[in-house]
């Protein structure tokens, strides 16, 4: 079965209905020059191009057996330096291949200098060499440029696997049509008076030129799918064509008739709709989906005719470069987008004349602090921005619309902050959770088995959050303090938060806080160790009344629980230390005025 190609004309997947040329094979394949779109479809294959061979490049036998499955052949002859591509354009619901080989010869094809053969699982509608001109970076159906020199002979494999196909298009890519716009391709592999088939925009004038030297009559005819008609009253040597048809000239000279042939197919240009601004609200790493705009570009139109590009200058929209990537990751600010609708069959024929704004509104940012604390004694604090933006607005659950308020009660407090433009409302907010923290204050002082390194806890009655540092040492969270020696201490409380701090001098002594003198030898006094770490120390001892029982000094046995020789009977004792500090003075050790008991 051979192949029918439809070179420059879209067929079926383009909504055009035109006739043909045969394209059998490799030994038939189509030549292309300059770039001028092509279009075109494949049914079968004919002869078996690579001998029964299992794989060519990346191409591997489908299920007729064979490496072709639905394919058809083009060749090319490069005529310029630099960087060539192209994009295959066919339905996204189809499975399409192509391999490309540098070769001038059929029968020594070699293998493919560039090859795809992905399936199209992710339903795209491009393959090719370059870039995908929708802005997909990534996509696994694209390969790398060819870098060409002139005088290179190419041929074209493309291969529908799908075994269903409508039609795909072949638009040549790269800067070789920069710097040779019209001359990239080389022409001269077309042997016809008439040149190439020919691809052009609804609306536009196609001129055929048939000037022959020594011609003495020229004539006309059309096909516009019923045989060649003599085309009446035209007889110069060119003709202005506004119609799809194959058209024919003969042209009469003193040695006889020359025929020359050629097809012209005219693609509908888009007309891109009226697309609405954007305004949304930004967000860290926000991606803006600019397929999104993609309906409202084409309007009516068939999306499977046209591709939807969008771009940041109406210079590159023009010109088709520089696709912005559909999933585009938009900065904070106001742009102009400018769209390009181009067909698919004939990429010079597109509309850039529409754009629209995106913008990007900023999401305001808060960065005060969500913990606040108020420190007792205070009359309050002030919470919320400090640093306000003029044109946001500012609303707190409190009632209040302004960037900061004044607070003296714990609780919490949220600041909603708003960025507005037109109708588009950014909003965030931002909760403070504002808690009273007391003064540091110590209470009591305890002292667990007084030895050579003693167990020492700070006792306090503040509420909130504190660290403990004894004499020099590091600040820690915990309040008790491990392997202290005896004697004179200072110890430092302050509130995390810094609501203020309190250093107080301690005593580490010990007592018992029972004692029994009946006699048995055991427990028979009460007495404090560890005075003689002190400067004079006084020990004063009170029954529950205040009144004095007896003093006590470093030297001193003890006290046997008696009071001028009578025993006392069982019952809690208060007692005092006193020592001279550094300044000379006789100090009373604080935290020290403690009881104990006496059982008899």
């Amino acid at each position: 079965m051979v192949r029918l190609i439809a070179q420059f004309l879209a067929i079926i997947f383009f909504c055009q209905t035109v006739f043909s040329q045969v394209a059998p094979d490799c030994a038939n394949a189509i030549p292309i020059c300059s770039n001028t779109p092509i279009n075109g479809g494949a049914d079968g294959f004919g002869m078996d191009d690579f001998n029964g061979g299992t794989s060519s490049g990346c191409l591997e036998r489908s299920l007729p057996n064979s490496i072709e499955s639905n394919s058809a052949w083009y060749r090319f002859r490069t005529a310029a330096s630099g960087q060539l591509g192209f994009n295959i354009g066919h339905n996204s619901t189809e499975d399409w291949d192509f391999a490309i080989y540098k070769a001038n010869d059929c029968n020594n094809l070699g293998e493919p200098v560039r090859c795809n053969f992905f399936d199209n699982s992710d339903f795209k509608s491009f393959i090719g060499v370059g870039e995908d001109p929708t802005g997909n970076g990534n996509s696994v159906h694209y390969v790398d440029w060819l870098e060409v020199g002139p005088g290179e002979d190419y041929y074209l494999l493309i291969n529908n696997f799908s075994n269903i196909n409508s039609g795909f298009s072949i638009q040549f890519t790269g800067n070789i049509f920069t710097t040779n716009p019209t001359d990239a391709l080389d022409c001269s592999i077309i042997n016809n008076l008439l040149g190439p088939p020919i691809a052009a925009c609804e609306n536009e004038t196609v001129v055929l030129d048939a000037t022959t030297s020594g011609a003495t009559a020229y004539e006309w005819y059309k096909d516009s799918g019923n045989g060649y008609q003599l085309i009446g009253g035209e007889s110069n040597p060119t003709l202005n064509i506004l119609d799809s048809a194959i058209y024919r000239v003969i042209v009469s000279t003193s040695m006889g008739s020359l025929i020359s042939d050629v097809q012209v197919a005219f693609n509908k240009t888009p007309t891109t709709a009226y697309v609405m601004d954007e305004t949304l609200c930004h967000t860290t790493g926000m991606i803006f989906d600019l397929e999104f705009k993609d309906l409202e570009a084409l309007g009516l139109q068939n999306p499977d005719d046209f591709i939807v590009s969008y771009h940041t200058s109406q210079i590159d929209a023009d010109a088709g470069i520089n696709p912005l990537p559909k999933e585009y990751s938009k900065n904070v600010g106001q742009e102009m987008i400018y769209i390009r609708t181009t067909s698919l069959a004939n990429p010079d024929c597109y509309d850039a004349t529409v754009n629209f704004i995106l913008n990007a509104i900023e999401t305001p940012q808060l960065i005060f602090s969500e913990e606040v604390i108020i420190c007792e004694g205070t009359d309050g604090i002030i919470i919320g921005e400090t640093s306000p933006d003029p044109n946001y607005d500012y609303q707190w659950n409190t009632g209040e619309q302004t960037p900061t308020i004044s607070v003296s009660r714990d609780g919490d407090y949220i600041l909603t902050v708003t960025n507005s433009s037109g109708i588009v409302n950014c909003s965030k907010n931002r909760t403070v959770s504002v808690r009273n923290s007391d003064l540091p204050s110590i209470s009591a002082i305890e002292v667990e088995d007084l030895r050579t390194s003693n167990k020492v806890t700070i006792i306090t009655k503040a509420i909130g959050e504190f660290e403990y540092r004894l004499d020099n040492g590091n600040f820690q969270s915990s309040n008790i303090f491990e392997g202290v020696a005896g004697g004179m201490h200072t110890v430092t409380m302050r509130d995390n938060f810094g609501c203020g701090e309190i250093i107080e001098n301690i005593v580490v002594v010990g007592f018992s806080p029972i004692f029994s003198p009946n006699g048995d030898v055991l427990n028979e006094t009460w007495q404090i160790e560890g005075l003689s770490v002190l400067n004079s120390p006084i020990v004063t001892i009170y029954d529950r009344y205040g009144k004095l029982i007896m003093e006590m000094t470093e030297m001193s046995p003890g006290w046997d629980g008696s009071f001028n020789g009578k025993p006392l009977p069982s019952t809690d004792y208060w007692f005092k230390l006193s020592y001279v500090d550094t300044d000379g003075n006789r100090t009373y050790a604080k935290y020290l005025q403690s009881h104990f008991s006496l059982r008899r």
